[in-house]
């Protein structure tokens, strides 16, 4: 038992009633030790009953609270920081874990001597998988940043925050950042260890083609790739955009 290591779940949320319940069950239904399990929900000052849902599970919260931040990312810092296990994972407050997760990310933390891990995640299908090689002309690498992404504490405290200058994309600039360390060992698992299920109604599904391709490109520059490579990448997104503009007119 003492081998095991604790897991820290982080959900950031901001008026998430509706789906806030299943979030914060299908982290206490995990067939895990619950003492080694710690839920750490940051609210951004919700006003829609959201608080009043957390309140209900609050025996089974290690810690939560209710107020205004700078968004997302700072709110996820925030967690982090407070968090104490050995292994910290994001969940969304519009996702869910299945019950086998957390001991499937323990075996492979134990038997892989990893510093980060991507699970399987269904989304409107299963997910999986680990590409790095392919980060110098997509961010689409890995499933997903809630649900799949675990980490060691360790890992984290040397790949530092997420940077909140990216407002849809600091989680992208963090894999990034982490790939670019090569002493830095992630994999994926297999495509049968699936962690949960992913929503497709998130933040990033709000978030225009431009808008989000423009920040990834900052995050390209910030992270110094080659000049060349970024020229490249923005005109095969904005040729992508035109022709599917001029795709989508002729549809209709």
């Amino acid at each position: 038992m003492k081998d095991i290591p604790k897991i820290s779940i982080i959900t950031v949320t901001l008026n998430s009633k509706k789906t806030i319940k299943h979030c914060i069950e299908s982290v206490i239904n995990q067939n895990y030790p619950k003492n080694k399990i710690e839920h750490i929900i940051i609210d951004g000052g919700s006003t829609d009953g959201t608080v009043e849902v957390i309140k209900k599970y609050k025996k089974h919260i290690k810690y939560w609270h209710s107020k205004k931040d700078k968004g997302l990312y700072d709110a996820m810092n925030t967690g982090i920081k407070i968090s104490k296990g050995n292994i910290i994972g994001i969940l969304n407050s519009d996702d869910i874990f299945y019950k086998n997760c957390f001991r499937l990310v323990s075996k492979y933390f134990l038997i892989d001597k990893i510093d980060y891990l991507f699970g399987s995640v269904l989304k409107n299908r299963v997910y999986h998988n680990f590409h790095p090689h392919k980060i110098w002309y997509t961010f689409n690498i890995f499933p997903s940043h809630s649900v799949s992404f675990f980490e060691k504490r360790q890992t984290h405290s040397i790949n530092g925050k997420y940077d909140i200058r990216f407002n849809y994309s600091a989680d992208r600039d963090y894999i990034y950042r982490l790939i670019r360390n090569k002493d830095l060992k992630g994999i994926s698992t297999s495509k049968a260890d699936l962690f949960g299920k992913f929503s497709m109604h998130g933040l990033s599904s709000t978030v225009n083609f431009l808008e989000k391709n423009f920040e990834e490109i900052k995050i390209r520059i910030k992270n110094k790739q080659n000049i060349f490579i970024i020229l490249s990448v923005l005109s095969i997104f904005l040729v992508y955009f035109l022709f599917r503009k001029i795709i989508n007119k002729a549809q209709f």
